[in-house]
């Protein structure tokens, strides 16, 4: 099951192929691609990881999903470096023999995205300055509700 962080884009519809082919028990493929924000002026935002340690808690992500669901399997990519307004950021494709399953492995998998994978993100404003963002509590609610 693909876990990657890189620099380089990536083809959601590639992807998706790749994740179901061959495998006639899957009935359900849900994805979800992020993209970059330019709303407030933001020009550019950049992405620093820790590799080694971004990977692995990535694929700790992953394993929890899997432990959770009845997944035929899953990919998961994250990029790093500076990236545009409406570029690809994230990508998160789940699959299972139920659409239920699929669904909601995805969003848990998101919500532990924003909320546990070692990325921090700088913005670059238009006027050049930059300011590191911070969490958001709506994601760290988000994440609880999977606890327990």
């Amino acid at each position: 099951m693909p876990v990657r962080v890189q620099e380089a884009d990536f083809d959601p519809g590639a992807e998706l192929e790749a994740l179901a082919r061959g495998d006639t028990e899957i009935g359900a493929v849900v994805s979800f691609t992020g993209l970059v924000r330019g709303s407030g002026g933001v020009a550019e935002m950049t992405l620093e990881h820790y590799p080694g340690m971004t990977e692995a808690a990535l694929k700790e992500i992953e394993a929890a999903a899997h432990r959770r669901w009845p997944l035929q399997a899953t990919t998961i990519i994250h990029r790093v470096g500076p990236l545009a307004p409406g570029a690809r950021i994230v990508f998160v494709a789940t699959a299972s023999r139920h659409r239920g399953a699929a669904f909601e492995a995805a969003e848990y998998i998101m919500d532990y995205l924003k909320t546990r994978a070692p990325f921090w993100k700088k913005e670059a404003a238009e006027d050049g300055s930059a300011t590191w963002v911070d969490a958001r509590e709506s994601d760290e609610a988000a994440a609880a509700r999977w606890e327990g």
